[in-house]
């Protein structure tokens, strides 16, 4: 069950990586991400803190693997760290002045508290 929850948080974290990157390439999705200050395509600075949103979120998900016995064991100390972040995300975007970055991402993001919520205690 505990890796079954587990590739749920992956597949689920998969989506907002999918969008950063996509928001690092110039597509014009800027409305779902930072409480829908750029409409359009990012600014180029942001892009680049895409990019590094991105890369936290495959850390995150490595660690929730890790800690359920799947992937590099050393990973798993930041598995209680991506947790908080998961939670503070979900506090972000359920409360992001976009309303298409609300309704996208807090479901998802309250999908993936729950996986790794159980990992953590199952």
């Amino acid at each position: 069950m505990t890796q079954t929850l587990a590739f749920a948080y992956a597949g689920l974290t998969a989506l907002p990586v999918l969008m950063h990157l996509a928001n690092a390439a110039g597509a014009p999705l800027g409305r779902l991400t930072v409480g829908g200050r750029f409409p359009g395509c990012l600014p180029p600075a942001w892009r680049v803190l895409a990019l590094v949103q991105a890369a936290l979120l495959c850390t995150m998900a490595g660690a929730v693997l890790a800690r359920a016995g799947i992937g590099p064991l050393p990973v798993a100390v930041l598995f209680w760290p991506a947790v908080v972040l998961t939670l503070l995300s979900l506090a972000a975007n359920a409360a992001s002045p976009s309303r298409p970055e609300r309704l996208l991402w807090t479901p998802v993001l309250f999908l993936m508290t729950a996986a790794a919520l159980g990992v953590g205690f199952l």
